[in-house]
C-alpha cells in the first residue's frame, strides 16, 4: 500500500471516526462552559442591579440628588453610572449618561453610550419613581462582551488545535498500519517463493493484527511441520520399497537367465507375488494412516466399551500366541463399563497393532498382558510384553512412519504399526505412552495424562 491510500486504511478511518466524536463531544462541552460562565457572569450583574435600584425607591427626591452626586465623585469613570431622568428624558442629576431608546422598566436591559468617540456597552436597570421620574442605575459591560470573546476564541482554537493534533495522530497510526501491512506481504511472498520458515513479522502486543499474526504463524508452523512430514513419508518411502522392488527385479532377471523348468518359473512368479503383496501391504498401511489422521471419520463417533475391543482382540490373536508359546493374558475392567466416545473399527486395529507387535518381540515362554484401565476418571487401554523393550531415545523416533529399532531390524515388518496407533489416538484424543515394563515394554493409551509416563508424543508422531 502506499500513502496515497492512507484513507482507506482501517485505522485511519476508525482514527477519524473517534476523532469526529471527541470533537463533538468537546463542542458541547465548551458550549455549555460557555452558556454557564456567561449566565452567571449576567446573573450576577442583575441582582447587583436589582438590589441598588430598589434601594433607591423609598429615598425623597432632594436625598437621592445628593446621593447621586456623591456617586459621581466616588466613581467618576462611568464604569457605574448612576443617573436620574425626568419624564421627557432629560437628565436631572448623576453620571452624564443619555437615555436610552425604549428602555424596558423594571427589567435588565443592554444599550450603548458614545464617550469619547467610542461605543461603550452597557447593561442597566430603569425604574420610575414615585415622583414619576426615572432613576437609572447600569454597569459597564465591556468585560463581560470581552469574557464571552475570549471564550469563544479559546474554543475556536481548541478545536482547531484538537482538529490538528487527531489528524496528525491519525495519519502517524494509519502510516504505521500502512507499514505493518506492507511487511505482510514482503513475508508472504517469500513464503510462496519456498521459504517455509518464513513467518509474519509480529509485535506480540496481543493487538488485533497481532493476535491474526499469531494465528497464521501458527497455521504456517503446521504447514511447515506437514510439509516435512511429507517429505520425510516420500524418503521412507524412496528407501524402504527400493529393497523390495529391488529383489522383485532380481528375482525376475535371476529367473529369466537360470531358469530351465517350469517349477522354476513357478517358484519365480511366486517369490514375485510375495514381494508384490508386501509392497502393496505397505502402500494399503500409509493411506490407512492418511485416512485416520484427516480426521473425516470423527462424525461417526460412538459409545465404544474398550472392554468388548479388548476381550475380541485377545481372542483373535489367542492361537497366535500359543503357536509362539507365548501366555496372553486380559484384564478387563469389572467395576463398571469402560466406554469411551469413538470408532471401535479404528480401536480396534490400533490394539491389533500393539499386540501383534508385543508376541512378536516377547520371547517364547514369556507373557503379554492385555489391560483395560479405570481409574479417577480415567479410562484406557494397555499393553505389556516381556521383550527386549524400547530403548528411551527410540520410543519418539518408532511412532514415525518406516522406523525400525535396531532390535527389529531383522524381524518382518514395515515400520508403520506404532506410527498407525498413533494416528488412531490423536484422532481419538487419546494419550499414547511408552514405558518400561522391567523387563519388557509397556505402550498404553488413555483419557488422560495419568501415571509416570515418559511423555506424549502424539503431536509428533
Amino acid at each position: 500500500m502506499r500513502l496515497s491510500e492512507l484513507p482507506s486504511t482501517t485505522s485511519f478511518r476508525l482514527a477519524v471516526f473517534f476523532l469526529g466524536l471527541f470533537w463533538g463531544a468537546s463542542l458541547v462541552l465548551f458550549a455549555v462552559l460557555y452558556w454557564l460562565t456567561a449566565g452567571y457572569m449576567t446573573t450576577t450583574v442583575d441582582s447587583w442591579l436589582a438590589r441598588e435600584s430598589t434601594s433607591f425607591l423609598a429615598v425623597p427626591p432632594t436625598v437621592l440628588r445628593q446621593r447621586l452626586d456623591a456617586h459621581i465623585a466616588i466613581n467618576p469613570d462611568l464604569s457605574r453610572p448612576y443617573t436620574l431622568f425626568d419624564r421627557n428624558g432629560n437628565r436631572i442629576s448623576g453620571s452624564s449618561l443619555t437615555m436610552p431608546n425604549n428602555p424596558i422598566l423594571g427589567r435588565p436591559f443592554e444599550f450603548s453610550e458614545m464617550q469619547n468617540g467610542d461605543s461603550v456597552p452597557y447593561r442597566g436597570l430603569m425604574r420610575r419613581l414615585p415622583s414619576g421620574d426615572y432613576l437609572l442605575i447600569a454597569q459597564n459591560a465591556r468585560k463581560l462582551h470581552e469574557m464571552s470573546r475570549m471564550m469563544v476564541n479559546a474554543l475556536g482554537w481548541g478545536c482547531l488545535l484538537m482538529l490538528v493534533i487527531g489528524l496528525t495522530g491519525a495519519v502517524l497510526i494509519g502510516a504505521g498500519t500502512i507499514r505493518r501491512i506492507n511487511s505482510v506481504p514482503n513475508a508472504i511472498e517469500r513464503i510462496v517463493k519456498g521459504n517455509l520458515t518464513e513467518r509474519l513479522p509480529s509485535r506480540g502486543r496481543a493487538g488485533d493484527l497481532d493476535c491474526l499474526i499469531d494465528v497464521v504463524n501458527g497455521m504456517l508452523d503446521e504447514i511447515e511441520r506437514l510439509m516435512l512430514q511429507v517429505k520425510g513419508v516420500s524418503n521412507d518411502i524412496a528407501h524402504d520399497l527400493r529393497t523390495p522392488l529391488t529383489r522383485l527385479l532380481a528375482g525376475l532377471e535371476r529367473a529369466q537367465r537360470r531358469a530351465r523348468s517350469a517349477e522354476e518359473f513357478a517358484a519365480a512368479v511366486d517369490a514375485a507375488i510375495q514381494e508384490v503383496r508386501a509392497v502393496l501391504n505397505t502402500f494399503a498401511a500409509l493411506l490407512r494412516i492418511a485416512e485416520i489422521e484427516d480426521g473425516a471419520r470423527r462424525r461417526g463417533f460412538r459409545s465404544v466399551d474398550l472392554n468388548v475391543i479388548a476381550a475380541a482382540a485377545a481372542e483373535f490373536y489367542g492361537p497366535l500366541a500359543e503357536e509362539k508359546s507365548v501366555s496372553l493374558r486380559l484384564e478387563r475392567c469389572r467395576e463398571a463399563p469402560a466406554e469411551i466416545l469413538g470408532d471401535d473399527h479404528l480401536l480396534s486395529e490400533a490394539l491389533d497393532n500393539l499386540i501383534e507387535n508385543a508376541i512378536k518381540f516377547t520371547p517364547p515362554g514369556s507373557q503379554v498382558s492385555v489391560c483395560v484401565t479405570r481409574s479417577a476418571g480415567t479410562i484406557g487401554l494397555c499393553v505389556t510384553d516381556q521383550g527386549a523393550g524400547i530403548p528411551t531415545h527410540e520410543r519418539e523416533k518408532v511412532l514415525r512412519r518406516f522406523y525400525r529399532g535396531e532390535k527389529s531390524r531383522n524381524t518382518s515388518g514395515t515400520g508403520l504399526g506404532l506410527c498407525l496407533v498413533a494416528a488412531v489416538a490423536q484422532l481419538h484424543a487419546l494419550h499414547l505412552f511408552i514405558e518400561d515394563a522391567d523387563p519388557g515394554c509397556r505402550v498404553s493409551l488413555s483419557t488422560d495424562a495419568v501415571g509416570s509416563a515418559v511423555r506424549s508424543m502424539i503431536a509428533d508422531a
